[in-house]
């Protein structure tokens, strides 16, 4: 159970360094310099920020259903911090070793929009309405193509223990992998670890698939150009428009949490969890050096070192396409969804079926 208590601080801590990332990223993209007057390099500027919120009335307006009001942030905490609680981070540190992680997790990041749904309606206010219904257009919807590259995931590896998982994509594998998932070309890579026992690499329609689960996941965590149910240019701040003082920090709170969730979930999916990406390559046995084995003190900290890695440069990524790209449609979000995603969705998750059946 240490695990769990590591992953909340961590979901914590994140928000510290991605809001102040976010922020210099930014700015460094647009020639700006960002937060400079609080603190060195601007260093204290979310601190002041948090003791801004502190300060601030909690405010229900008279109209508002004041149950759903006030519930509403706390579901969608709790929905998203939920998600952690089947992670593996190390080799052998992982909050819950459930058989059934993926199904828990595609169950629990899917909670939040009815904290959002929650949000809108209890508001009492059109553009809280709208920011809402967008977001429940928005996420149930994009759970379909995202649904099937897990599923493409689950059934090239058959299981759904995310540790399970993370063990097969790595030189401590009990499977044997081929290069490219090819068993016809007879190169066994199950000892060559690092980078070839990835699924991205395990079967190539997984880099297609991991292509549209980060897609997906931009628009789970309503971050842009998939924004819209948070649209300043249209409706105010969307759900959360209402909102003052620490209520508005927990939703805030939430959005970076989710941010981190998926892509944790990305890495222990498709890019090896916390399996390093050096192989090995004859005598010169990269990955033996760099991946501990199971049940050391260097196992864990490599582990846990490679699988932060990949999710921060996850999270990169979705801050660079933030500030690159703009906010879309609504009409154009849903036919990239519906006409675009989902059709290629079910193609991989075809081809997935039967590579499994070649490769038995």
């Amino acid at each position: 159970m240490l695990a769990l208590p590591i992953f909340l601080a961590m979901a914590s801590g994140f928000v510290v360094v991605g809001v102040y990332t976010e922020r210099k990223v930014s700015a460094f993209m647009q020639d700006r310099l960002g937060p400079m007057e609080t603190g060195k390099w601007g260093l204290l500027q979310l601190f002041a920020d948090l003791l801004k919120l502190l300060q601030k009335e909690d405010i229900v307006p008279t109209a508002a259903d004041r149950k759903l009001f006030l519930l509403a942030p706390t579901v969608i905490f709790a929905s998203v911090f939920a998600g952690f609680a089947v992670m593996p981070l190390t080799p052998d540190l992982q909050g819950s070793g459930a058989s059934v992680g993926v199904f828990y997790l595609m169950a629990i990041v899917s909670f939040d929009v009815v904290g959002i749904l929650m949000a809108g309606w209890g508001s009492n206010n059109k553009y809280s309405l709208f920011g809402a219904m967008r977001s429940v257009a928005q996420i149930i919807s994009y759970e379909i193509p995202l649904g099937l590259t897990i599923l493409c995931v689950v059934m090239i590896c058959q299981t759904l223990n995310l540790q399970t998982l993370s063990f097969q994509q790595g030189i401590y594998t009990h499977e044997t992998n081929y290069l490219f998932g090819l068993k016809a070309l007879g190169i066994d890579v199950t000892h060559w670890g690092g980078i070839f026992s990835w699924n991205i690499l395990r079967n190539p329609f997984l880099l297609i698939a991991y292509i549209i689960f980060f897609i997906c996941t931009l628009a789970e965590s309503n971050r842009a150009p998939f924004d819209l149910p948070e649209g300043e240019s249209e409706i105010v701040g969307g759900f959360h428009t209402e909102y003052s003082g620490m209520r508005f920090a927990l939703l805030y709170l939430s959005e970076y949490a989710m941010m981190l969730l998926v892509s944790f979930l990305g890495a222990v999916l498709f890019l090896g969890s916390w399996n390093t990406p050096l192989p090995n390559l004859g005598p010169v046995r990269l990955a033996d050096w760099t991946s501990g084995a199971p049940g050391t003190l260097w196992g864990q900290l490599t582990g846990g070192f490679w699988l932060l890695s990949k999710v921060f440069f996850a999270v990169l990524l979705q801050m660079w396409v933030r500030w690159t790209l703009p906010r879309i449609r609504v009409d154009q979000m849903m036919h990239l969804c519906w006409k675009v995603l989902t059709p290629i969705g079910l193609i991989l998750l075809l081809i997935s079926g039967i590579w499994r059946l070649l490769m038995i």
